[in-house]
């Protein structure tokens, strides 16, 4: 069997560096970014809206180099654990994790909706209602079946899966190639070596491109607010309160509480994440953390071993902030147009929801299509009234988006403990902003304390 990878073992490392002026820290360059973004938005929607390839073509940065740094993580991670026994461990795990809370947050989109009816009184005849950007969403959620999600989980060919971009596909032959190398055994250690070294270069790819954060940042929120204009939301102002209120309470409540059973606190964490969280607030895209995500957690202390097996899958399979979403807006929808439902048709709608929302998974737009695909199962709530809440989605899917980013961490540490595959002392050290023994480094600057930004000398 193969040995454990360097990245597996803890090593000291040199003293950390002082930390550098506060505007030289990626989360405060990105602050400022979306503050300039929002101002030039609101001033001078032309101007904003030609902004838009700004973000797009940070986005398109994040996704080029997401499939190789998934592919290299995963793949030197399940080498490091030398038997499928702990690759089957990880994966039970994560997905008894991803379940309960996947579930747990369509039930609290649920109660919320029935408990503050956001959209009661609003008596809107779903006749009158047809928008064909509804229609164009109608579309691709019936093209995103539960089968047709499941085979598209396997690509056409070994190359495609990167080509095309789709996590999933990525994860699949990573995972097979893993396994492959466990079998293969002593023989194939030059080969993990090499991918070792490719690690390297690959995550300074990701430090590189992170430079580029502030610009998408200000690009993409100068778009979104110069195009919808924040009064576009006044007049759901109702629906995006309530469904920003369920998101804290599910982060600050839920995951708090699961976070301090786990010996760590969520604001901690939060705090520690401070720049990846700008960044998808930014850009309204938790993709666009994915791969300094997976870096921050090993630098915590997290093996990479559980950090490329839980990250990836969580993001298709852990979607909170999804999940409350759906059956809140769903709710909505049903009281906005007088459609009442019954007891029964709304667990329908909540079954319905646990499905599809691993049907479009990874889809752009994957909020929308999700709820689409849900309605047209549902036929009791007119998919019209999606409608209702067209304009004021984007402003809905920068909070989806933080809520994932959030479980998806917090999905990650807790796997790690219940797999030992944590030293608790070190991840508090790190959330703390303590200089720790870190990780020998594959996704991390030599030298630097686990806390670093990417790109950045120090965290706090």
């Amino acid at each position: 069997m193969l040995m454990s990878t360097p990245s597996d073992t803890l090593a000291s490392a040199p003293p950390p560096k002082k930390s550098g002026p506060f505007y030289t820290h990626l989360y405060f360059q990105v602050l400022i970014a979306i503050a300039l973004g929002a101002a030039i938005g609101h001033f001078y929607p032309q101007t904003g809206e030609a902004l838009k390839p700004l973000g797009d073509g940070f986005i398109k940065l994040v996704k080029m180099i997401i499939s190789p740094v998934i592919f290299l993580t995963i793949v030197t991670g399940i080498a490091g654990m030398g038997s499928l026994k702990g690759v089957g461990s990880v994966t039970a795990k994560a997905f008894g994790y991803f379940l309960t809370f996947s579930t747990l947050a369509l039930i609290v989109g649920l109660i919320v909706a029935n408990v503050v009816q956001p959209g009661h009184g609003m008596n809107i005849d779903p006749a009158t209602l047809h928008d064909a950007k509804v229609d164009e969403y109608a579309a691709k959620a019936h093209d995103s079946t539960l089968i047709g999600f499941i085979m598209g989980i396997i690509p056409t060919t070994f190359t495609s899966a990167f080509v095309d971009g789709n996590i999933l596909q990525v994860l699949f032959v990573a995972i097979l190639f893993g396994i492959s190398l466990i079998f293969i055994g002593e023989k194939a250690k030059p080969l993990v070596n090499m991918l070792e070294t490719l690690s390297h270069a690959v995550f300074r790819m990701v430090h590189i491109l992170m430079k580029a954060a502030p610009i998408g940042a200000f690009g993409a929120f100068a778009f979104t607010i110069g195009k919808y204009g924040i009064a576009s939301i006044v007049n759901l102002a109702a629906l995006v309160g309530t469904f920003y209120a369920t998101s804290a309470l599910f982060v600050i409540v839920i995951l708090g509480a699961v976070c301090a059973a786990n010996g760590f606190s969520i604001f901690k964490l939060i705090g520690y994440l401070k720049a990846e969280l700008l960044l998808v607030l930014g850009t309204s895209s938790s993709e666009s953390a994915l791969p300094s995500l997976m870096e921050k957690m090993e630098q915590a202390g997290c093996k990479r071993s559980v950090v490329g097996l839980v990250v990836p899958t969580g993001y298709s399979f852990n979607l909170d902030g999804t999940n409350i979403y759906m059956t809140l807006a769903a709710l909505f929808i049903a009281q906005a147009t007088n459609t009442h439902l019954t007891l029964e048709q709304q667990l329908l709608l909540l079954s319905v929801a646990m499905l599809s929302s691993k049907g479009a998974a990874g889809v752009t737009g994957a909020g929308f299509i999700t709820l689409a695909a849900t309605l047209s199962v549902v036929p009791t709530v007119p998919i019209a009234g999606m409608a209702i809440i067209l304009g004021v989605d984007r402003f809905m899917s920068e909070c989806r988006s933080l809520t994932n980013f959030i479980g998806n961490a917090v999905a990650t540490v807790v796997v790690s403990r219940w797999e030992k595959s944590v030293d608790m002392d070190t991840f508090r050290a790190a959330l703390n902003g303590q200089p720790v023994i870190e990780a020998e480094p594959v996704l991390a600057i030599h030298g630097a304390p686990a806390g670093v930004q990417l790109g950045e000398k120090s965290a706090d």
